[in-house]
């Protein structure tokens, strides 16, 4: 697991079965749970008082009062470190801002509504093209800002019809 602390150190910390190694090299450490919430640490001849200040699980992150300093402390496991080597993970914190026309055509319906959420999946659009419907949908979850286009309207080729906030 990749360990940051305060967006300025990066360290690789494995545990298994009870063996802390940090960067590939095994650490002894004493650790004794407090009954306030606070961890004691002996390394290395030197004592360390640990609280946990703040814990945020969906980021994987945690703000840790070590001796009376603060350290921000935010984590990678194995399938973020996979998501990132395929790519994959800013997938997750994108945001669509518009939806352009695939192809010319001409609106036949507008199913959304300026000011409406929609998920992603979401039937947005039809685009008439080549004597075909094309249902256009939200490729993620957003909140409609702005429709550009009306029923009846044609369009051109990557024309902007939908914008999200």
């Amino acid at each position: 697991m990749n360990v940051k602390v305060n967006d300025r150190y990066n360290f690789e910390i494995e545990i298994e079965k009870k063996v802390l190694k940090l960067n590939g090299t095994e650490l002894s450490v004493n650790a004794e749970e407090l009954p306030d919430g606070h961890t004691h640490i002996i390394y290395q001849n030197k004592s360390y008082n640990v609280e946990l200040v703040s814990e945020d699980r969906t980021q994987k992150s945690s703000v840790v009062k070590v001796n009376g300093t603060i350290y921000h402390v935010s984590l990678e496991d194995q399938y973020d470190m996979l998501l990132k080597q395929l790519g994959l993970d800013s997938i997750k914190n994108s945001k669509i801002q518009e939806i352009k026309a695939p192809m010319p055509g001409l609106v036949l319906n507008v199913m959304v509504q300026e000011g409406q959420e929609v998920n992603k999946g979401d039937n947005l659009l039809v685009l008439e093209a080549m004597k075909m419907e094309n249902i256009i949908k939200s490729p993620s979850d957003g909140l409609v800002k702005k429709i550009l286009v009306n029923k009846g309207m044609k369009v051109e080729k990557n024309e902007i019809l939908i914008e999200f906030a």
